[in-house]
């Protein structure tokens, strides 16, 4: 493991650093970050240097299960931003006491994929689909095949689509279709743009142009004639990281604000989705690196040098906010069956009169792993609470199993358990081995990377690959919007590449875990157990 920083030439002393952030706020220096995620809407204030939080806001909010459709209410759109931007500058007050007026910029960024459609009197036509539905099976496949590149379920245009086969009746009223991000963005400041990662995750687009592609723009409006209109119409102009998007309007400062303190004419970015701002919160957006986000889901990102040969239904086609391609590999199932573990061993300690901390926990099981063998000694775990699609699994069954002749100890138990958190991902990455994809380094993210080295060194053996774990982005897609925000001062004399590298990561401790030759050889055994067992697990979810 090697790790490298680099000093940042920050203020250091706690006077200093809260002077600099009051007069960066007062100033309207400072740059504000929102995202909406799928359980939190956050808003993030960064300062001068790009990698330091001057303050944080949140506000918690649920999807529904409405119409045997998953989708959040628009008022609670609005009313959950402004109270995160009331905690926000709450947090501001209490820091600094003062209350911001403006900002050198705003961005916002939001869930990719899903499906908002509005009539041309701007009214919202069907309640707000988000990703997480899967009724859009039917377009995907015909769209799959009609483009010639895998068009995944969540898709605005698998949605859109959808509706056109389902004869729904507010099709024949679509004027503008969007992502919630461009929805909030538009609302703010009165134009229908997204950012080209964003609209990556609407309909596919051309490296070349960084716009969408045109020879599969006419091939839809051929196949959509007379039912919608033409894509060019219906679909939001396309702008890559840097370009100026607008600026808030008075209408927009109110929404965001309403005790009218906050101005309008600050510019705004291009609004991104959650995977492009994770992107630029892991410094990720150069060909040959990517990231891996692992939390209830787990996926990787892996930035293109050139396209692929063929269409993988593993992989989806997505682009960085610079409008470079990157393959995605998306799982359903991530860290939750080894949380579940955990807890069970947890509670084992506190029965036994020993109780720890979860962190401690933890710490005492992946550290069992390391000790492991490195095939996991046979064994086998199935981290499969729900469907897997790239598994060919509709459903999910968690499992352990071993034979015979397995190695049953704490040490493989754990390294099994590890193992299996990365196992589908691994599946996805294999396909781009296959397709010639190099990589240089995977930046990891999330809790299960809290434990220093364990689950990284893992991940590695799964990839082949150095992974890099930061002490950056603390803040995640919030604080990645609010990098973007702040580099439209910037993008007239630096590449974002550049930006990042040189004003954003210059200062970061990063800690790199090269590939084990060892660990490697152990995975791929495992891996080939886990290909050949899945046959038990589909057996499971027929059974069960």
């Amino acid at each position: 493991m090697t790790s490298t920083a680099t000093p940042s030439g920050a203020p250091t002393s706690p006077d200093q650093l809260s002077a600099a952030a009051r007069d960066a706020i007062v100033s309207g220096r400072a740059s504000l970050g929102i995202e909406f995620g799928s359980t939190r809407i956050k808003a993030c204030v960064i300062g001068d240097d790009p990698q330091s939080v001057l303050a944080v806001g949140s506000h918690e909010w649920e999807n529904r299960f409405e119409g045997r459709l998953w989708t959040y209410a628009i008022d609670e759109v609005w009313s959950g931003l402004q109270a995160a931007y009331a905690d926000l500058t709450a947090d501001i007050e209490r820091r600094y006491g003062v209350r911001p007026e403006a900002f050198a910029a705003i961005g916002v960024s939001a869930m990719m994929h899903g499906y908002l459609a509005f009539a041309e009197d701007d009214e919202l036509l069907v309640p707000f689909r988000t990703w997480r539905n899967t009724n859009t099976g039917a377009a995907a496949a015909e769209l799959t095949e009609l483009l010639g590149t895998n068009i995944p379920l969540r898709w605005s245009i698998a949605h859109l689509h959808q509706a056109v086969l389902d004869a729904e009746p507010h099709v024949a009223d679509v004027a503008h279709v969007t992502t919630l991000a461009g929805y909030v963005h538009w609302q703010l400041t009165g134009r229908k743009v997204l950012g080209v990662g964003d609209a990556s995750g609407m309909f596919p687009i051309d490296p070349a142009t960084r716009d969408y592609d045109a020879e599969l723009v006419r091939r839809y409006d051929g196949l959509a004639a007379g039912r919608v209109p033409a894509l060019a119409e219906l679909l939001p102009e396309v702008l890559v990281a840097g370009r100026p998007a607008g600026e808030l309007t008075a209408a927009g400062a109110a929404l965001l604000d309403p005790t009218g303190a906050l101005r309008p004419g600050i510019p705004l970015c291009p609004p991104e989705g959650d995977a492009g701002t994770g992107m630029v919160a892991t410094n990720a957006v150069a060909p040959r690196t990517g990231n891996v986000s692992a939390g209830t889901s787990i996926f990787a990102m892996v930035v293109l040098e050139r396209p692929l040969t063929a269409v993988h239904h593993e992989l989806d086609l997505v682009t960085t906010p610079l409008g470079d391609l990157v393959a995605m590999v998306h799982c359903n199932n991530g860290a939750s069956e080894l949380g579940a573990w955990a807890g069970l061993f947890g509670r084992f300690a506190e029965a036994a009169g020993q109780p720890l901390a979860t962190d401690a926990v933890f710490e005492a099981l992946l550290g069992e792993a390391v000790a492991g063998d490195a095939d996991a000694g046979g064994l086998l775990a199935y981290n499969h609470l729900a469907g897997e699609p790239i598994a060919g699994l509709d459903e999910g069954r968690p499992l352990f199993v071993r034979t015979p002749e397995s190695r049953l100890t704490l040490g493989n138990f754990m390294r099994a358990q590890l193992y299996g958190v990365f196992g589908t991902l691994a599946l996805g990455m294999r396909v781009l081995d296959g397709e010639g994809v190099a990589l240089d380094r995977m930046f990891a993210h999330g809790g299960l990377f809290r434990t220093a080295g364990v689950a990284q060194r893992m991940l590695a053996a799964a990839l082949d690959a150095p992974v890099a774990v930061g002490d950056t982005a603390s803040e995640g897609g919030a604080w990645g919007i609010a990098v973007l925000a702040s580099y439209l001062a910037h993008a007239d004399e630096l590449s974002l590449t550049d930006y990042l590298d040189d004003r954003v990561f210059g200062g970061a401790r990063i800690d790199v875990a090269d590939p084990d030759p060892a660990d490697v050889a152990g995975f791929a055994a495992y891996l080939d157990r886990y290909r050949a067992g899945l046959a038990v697990e589909a057996a499971a979810v027929a059974a069960l």
